[in-house]
């Protein structure tokens, strides 16, 4: 799980680094998007917070499962551990 973690991390960190290429590759699959709207819709996914969402990022996650459970849309989950 941590070379997994790594693998994507170091991706994104490429991706942040060479926006302009980044956002020339994703324009092949954005369906005719024009680079504004390109570049705006790839910042919503791919930014700082993508590379590491922190503490407040992990109490959401555990939100989320914890209002699914409660709902019994989603099945106990048991103690979440996040890969650094």
């Amino acid at each position: 799980m941590r070379a997994l973690t790594k693998m994507y991390r170091d991706s994104i960190a490429f991706g942040l680094a060479n926006r302009a290429e980044a956002l020339s590759y994703a324009k092949d699959f954005g369906r005719g998007l024009d680079n504004d709207t390109n570049d705006r819709f790839v910042g919503m996914y791919v930014n700082g917070l993508t590379l590491d969402y922190g503490d407040r990022g992990r109490r959401s996650i555990q939100l989320f499962l914890d209002e699914g459970i409660a709902a019994g849309i989603v099945p106990p989950t048991g103690p979440i551990t996040f890969v650094a």
